[in-house]
């Protein structure tokens, strides 16, 4: 009897279960397809005598809205479970955090380093804020000359509030760490005690409005 199929139906839908996205896709196949069991009865419904059609109908109809329920409900238990604990959560940063790149001034930095280190150079540093001694003196720059203005270069003050004298600044070039580098390299006598082959590509600063060609402070490779 059909009435008996829908009822064994029923207990079949209201106990499903499934582990995965694919087995809940293989019971919405078994029951509600074309070729499933809902549809079947659905087209053994013609041979319904007329007094139990609305009986039979009622309960196909039961029968179609309890399997699509659970069916549905399945498929959601299985897609918070793949989830786990990454399953939709607002709140969170997103996961993995992905790292950044390397600034294109330090790439290209790291080229000419690695290029000049295979020439035999090695790095020699020195402080961004210099004395006037080094970045301009032992450079042989005129007292006239104009890098010497207050206009041109960033001049500091030796102590907090005290008066700005032209005596610290911020390095306007990387030549001050080739007069450091000579000093360090010399004897008493003034001789130098080996070969120098050095590179200083550091930051240096200069008193320039900025636009969209220039900078206060800009990157300098110098070699000796």
């Amino acid at each position: 009897m059909i009435l008996d199929k829908i009822d064994q139906l029923l207990k079949e839908v209201q106990t499903l279960s499934a582990k995965n996205a694919e087995e809940v896709e293989q019971l919405r196949l078994k029951y509600l397809s074309k070729k499933g069991e809902i549809t079947a009865l659905m087209n053994d419904f013609r041979n319904v005598a007329a007094d139990e059609k609305k009986t039979v109908g009622m309960k196909i109809n039961e029968l179609k809205t309890l399997a699509t329920e659970r069916i549905n409900q399945l498929r959601e238990e299985c897609q918070t479970q793949e989830g786990g604990d990454e399953a939709i959560d607002l709140t969170r940063t997103p996961y993995p955090i992905e790292l950044g790149t390397r600034h294109p001034l330090t790439i290209v930095t790291n080229e000419i380093i690695d290029i000049f280190s295979r020439m035999g150079f090695v790095l020699a540093d020195g402080p961004e804020v210099e004395d006037d001694l080094h970045i301009f003196t032992k450079m042989n720059f005129a007292a006239d000359h104009p890098a010497r203005d207050m206009q041109d270069t960033f001049f500091v003050s030796q102590h907090a509030g005290g008066d700005v004298t032209k005596n610290i600044l911020l390095r306007s070039h990387t030549s001050s760490v080739q007069a450091r580098v000579m000093e360090q390299m010399h004897t008493e006598d003034g001789k130098l005690t080996a070969p120098i082959r050095v590179i200083c590509p550091y930051r240096v600063y200069r008193n320039e409005a900025i636009t969209a060609r220039a900078h206060c402070y800009f990157h300098q490779v110098e070699g000796l």
